[in-house]
């Protein structure tokens, strides 16, 4: 518990979701954390809705931050920014229609320390719109490195926490790219052997909506994007690597 976690919160949009991510950090058994909601320029009322919760929580100690981006600058823009404004050894990453279950931080912290890692993620399961699960959780590998997680993209934002004190800031830099966290995720993995899986479904992932995953086709997209002009794989390996993302998908939805 003496180890502060950065959380850090990208929001555009997302009135209807964000009092329950925001609770879901506030029932956490692990208390050392700080709040860092980044408003992406919301055109609803989730910005006031982030204030009205944030000073109920800050009442007794200042621990939730909003920073308000100029207009609609995306999520790899906004995350960067609360990540340069982290001041804890963790960093973890929420999405805005997210929920953690209450024992998400002090599991993996607990884990982190104990295999002394700078890269871990968890499993998740699939909730509706609601934010109820649906009995699909995905599980994940002991620990997965990059050969392998360019053919299986199953680390899940709203899953990952960094250690800082072994990993820079930098390191984890998104790229203004198309699936620009998975790009991250491969990024520090060619710095770090491997990336270590928890394999509890410690977060709800809300599908459907306007969330970034909810096109399947522009998934796909953006991943053959990320082997050609990011990774710049040639087409044979670009083609073998999409043949096995297209496989592991497939099974994390069925």
């Amino acid at each position: 518990m003496n180890e502060k976690v950065s959380i850090v919160i990208p929001v555009y949009n997302a009135s209807k979701f964000i009092s329950d991510t925001i609770l879901s950090v506030k029932s956490q058994t692990y208390t050392n954390w700080e709040l860092i909601l980044v408003d992406d320029g919301s055109t609803d009322d989730g910005l006031s809705i982030m204030k009205e919760l944030a000073a109920e929580l800050n009442a007794e100690k200042e621990r939730v931050f909003i920073l308000e981006l100029g207009g609609n600058q995306k999520a790899a823009r906004a995350r960067n920014a609360g990540v340069q404004k982290a001041e804890g050894r963790y960093l973890a990453f929420l999405d805005a229609d997210d929920l953690w279950d209450p024992e998400k931080l002090a599991k993996q912290v607990a884990m982190m320390q104990e295999l002394d890692c700078a890269f871990s993620f968890t499993g998740y399961e699939f909730a509706d719109e609601d934010g109820i699960g649906v009995q699909k959780i995905v599980h994940v590998p002991e620990k997965i490195n990059y050969r392998k997680a360019v053919k299986n993209t199953t680390i899940f934002t709203s899953t990952v926490m960094f250690d800082l004190e072994k990993l820079d800031k930098t390191d984890i830099e998104m790229p203004l790219v198309p699936s620009e966290d998975t790009a991250t995720w491969w990024k520090v993995l060619k710095k770090i052997p491997y990336a270590y899986g928890l394999d509890e479904d410690l977060t709800l992932y809300r599908r459907g909506g306007t969330t970034l995953s909810s096109n399947k086709l522009e998934a796909v997209k953006r991943t053959w994007n990320l082997y050609r002009n990011v990774e710049h794989f040639g087409l044979v390996r670009s083609a073998y690597c999409f043949c096995c993302y297209l496989i592991h998908a497939i099974i994390r939805r069925v």
